[in-house]
Parts: C-alpha cells; structure tokens; sequence
C-alpha cells in the first residue's frame, strides 16, 4: 500500500483566534481555562501562602472583622480599577 504523505498547514495567531472564537461560549471557557492553566507554575510556597490569607480572611469574617462583598460589587470594583490603571500613562 503506498503510503500518502499528510500535510499540516500551521495555523497563525489570527486565524487560531477567528476558530476559537467561533466555538460556543462553553466551549471557549474550556479553552480559556486550559490556557491559563499551562501558564501557571506550581509553586508550593505560593499555594502556602494563598491559603494562610483565604484563613486570615475567613476568620476575620467570621469574628466579624471583616466585610464581606457581594460579586457585582467586587467585579464592578476590580473593572474600575483596571479601566483607572489603563487611563492612566505608562511609567517611564
């Protein structure tokens, strides 16, 4: 049998991305996720000290030190922070 050769045709960053975001919102999420994931480096002393804060944080709830907020309000508070950061002209 004669073998057939199998040509890839590399795909660019532009096009990857028109495919990608034809995927259903489901679907892109797992990407998304998956991306983010490889970009992360296990790091033992990081995930130490995450969860020593998410403990600080809880505690300080529960004694009743601390306030909790409601999502729509953090994310409206992160989205401003982030459209002030982008305002605002670069450091030299």
């Amino acid at each position: 049998m004669p073998r057939r050769a199998c040509y890839i045709q590399a795909m660019s960053l532009d096009e990857l991305l028109v495919e990608v975001l034809r995927l259903s919102r489901q679907e892109r999420a797992r990407v998304a996720e998956q991306l983010l994931s490889s970009l992360e480096e296990p790091d033992d002393e990081v995930a130490v000290a995450w969860a020593t804060e998410l403990e600080r944080r809880s505690r300080e709830i529960a004694e009743g030190h601390g306030q909790a907020v409601d999502w729509s309000t953090a994310r409206a508070h992160v989205l401003g922070e982030l459209q002030a950061r982008r305002a605002r002209p670069p450091s030299p």
